[in-house]
């Protein structure tokens, strides 16, 4: 299975570096020299990267990888997913802290045990992020923060939501 560590932004320069979007807490270890990605297209295409240089520059990661050569190549990239294998990530000793392939496709639902919907994906947001939940064939956004999901139980295959009136209402 494999886990989301980045999104390519843009092409940064003219030598095929990219502008990276990190999604890990450990970009060091992800990014590393040698390191094998996997890029994942819109349309599910997929290709095999090789990290061979990664550096901080105002905030965002610049990544070079072995088999972009120019900046027109690197332009081809343009919003790839880059992809990390769940078995080389390490484990997880905070309780508090969950990789996103740890809660997709756990059940959703009430305090009382009532079914809301299945977690499809943790969207990423500036400044939080949000359980995208699947509840009858419709998405629901719902605010990953404490006070609205008190309880993630991964070996039960659940998470448990006490959402604010009017959250989960359906727009007419």
């Amino acid at each position: 299975m494999d886990v989301v560590v980045g999104r390519v932004a843009k092409a940064h320069g003219i030598r095929g570096e990219l502008a990276v979007d990190v999604r890990t807490d450990s970009p060091e270890q992800r990014f590393a020299e040698g390191t094998v990605l996997t890029g994942r297209r819109r349309d599910g295409d997929t290709c095999e990267l090789t990290v061979a240089t990664a550096r901080w520059h105002s905030g965002r990661l610049l990544v070079t990888f072995a088999q972009v050569r120019n900046r027109d190549e690197a332009e081809t990239l343009r919003g790839v997913l880059l992809l990390a294998d769940t078995a080389t990530l390490p484990p997880n000793e905070d309780p508090d802290e969950f990789y996103d392939h740890e809660l997709e496709g756990l059940r959703a639902e009430l305090t009382d045990g009532s079914l809301v919907g299945t977690v499809k994906e943790i969207v990423h947001a500036p400044g939080s992020e949000l359980l995208s939940l699947d509840r009858d064939g419709r998405t629901v956004l719902v605010p990953f923060v404490r006070a609205i999901v008190p309880l993630v139980d991964v070996a039960a295959g659940r998470v448990v939501l006490d959402p604010p009136e009017g959250l989960l209402d359906e727009v007419e």
